[in-house]
């Protein structure tokens, strides 16, 4: 009988170097995908911006921004090939210790009401919708609105 061979789990800090491989992953993902630029203008202002990987394998990816004792979940993706697997809470469970290590009291993202797998992840950590942004993201059609929720983070 063959041993079972655990996958290595990691979260580590996204480095300049990672945002080809993000921005591949990101356009695979999304259908008004974020730039190159974008991610390395977060890296390059100090964002906390991290990177999941499996096996040495990029195959996630999350970034934050900071300030005021506020945090804002500004993007999360997990690569299709590895969707389903619960990298995707694991992931967002570091964000959340990263954001109260920075001293955030509450997490603050905007979610397209077409992604009802990410808005159900969110509401199973405790996430609540606060609000909607009208016309918030580029769509097919037109405009969709933003689902606004937040999460207030008590300390680890």
């Amino acid at each position: 009988m063959a041993a079972v061979v655990k996958p290595v789990i990691q979260v580590r800090g996204m480095r300049i170097e990672d945002v080809a491989t993000v921005s591949t992953l990101e356009n695979a993902s999304y259908e008004f995908p974020w730039s190159a630029g974008i991610f390395s203008d977060c890296v390059k202002a100090g964002h906390p911006c991290w990177v999941l990987s499996v096996d040495s394998v990029i195959a996630g990816y999350g970034i934050l921004s900071m300030g005021a004792g506020e945090a804002h979940l500004l993007n999360i993706c997990v690569d299709s090939a590895y969707r389903g697997q619960g990298l995707g809470r694991h992931l967002l469970g570091r964000l959340l210790d990263i954001a109260r290590w920075n001293g955030a009291e509450r997490l603050f993202l905007e979610v397209r009401p077409s992604n009802p797998l990410a808005k159900a992840l969110y509401e199973s950590v405790g996430f609540t919708e606060i609000g909607r942004r009208p016309r918030y993201y580029p769509a097919r059609n037109g405009r969709e609105d933003a689902i606004v929720m937040a999460l207030d983070l008590l300390p680890a």
